[in-house]
């Protein structure tokens, strides 16, 4: 008979969830319940709101709304900044970044890149990628898919359009699992 304890299994949690989703699918919600399970919740909020426009303004105060109340919200256009910040990463539990697009955005505003050639950012999403890849705590992303319509009439659309595509190929290699939210329904990718 042996003295030895028998090794525990070691449970494999995901720590990388990439939810992509088109407008209105369902991808935030999702994403928020993965989030969620279990433990606490730092929900990163990359939008900058604009309070001329009122349409945005209602879609972050739904958003707000549906968040629950212990949750650590950080409105923060630089989500490398936050998931470099290890401090508050081992408090954190779960990071929710909703959403990617809206951070994409910005980035082109800032660098007022929009009629520039494109990888005009790659230097920002390098460095988001490489954020991401490193990142020792769970970790749940929402990036829109806008690849799947009609062929944008402007060459912003086209340059918004193939940016984010190509970050998103980038956030799936490096996650440990993808969903795509169509019509509400999750399908697993990875």
């Amino acid at each position: 008979m042996s003295d030895r304890s028998p090794t525990p299994r070691r449970v494999r949690r995901t720590r990388r969830t990439l939810v992509l989703g088109a407008a209105r699918s369902g991808k935030s919600a999702f994403a928020e319940d993965l989030a969620a399970d279990p433990g606490p919740v730092r929900y990163l909020a990359t939008a900058i709101l604009d309070p001329a426009d009122l349409d945005f303004a209602e879609r972050i105060a739904r958003h707000r709304d549906r968040r629950p109340a212990d949750w650590t919200v950080v409105e923060s256009a630089d989500p490398t900044a936050v998931l470099t910040n290890e401090a508050d990463a081992a408090a954190a539990g779960a990071t929710l970044i909703d959403d990617i697009g809206t951070w994409l955005t910005a980035r082109i505003d800032a660098l007022d890149a929009w009629e520039s050639p494109r990888g005009t950012v790659a230097a920002d999403t390098d460095a988001f990628v490489e954020a991401v890849d490193t990142y020792a705590h769970r970790l749940v992303i929402v990036s829109p898919e806008v690849g799947m319509g009609v062929i944008p009439a402007s060459r912003s659309g086209r340059l918004f359009r193939d940016e984010i595509g190509t970050l998103n190929q980038r956030l799936a290699a490096i996650c440990d699992e993808a969903f795509l939210i169509v019509a509400g329904l999750p399908v697993r990718l990875k």
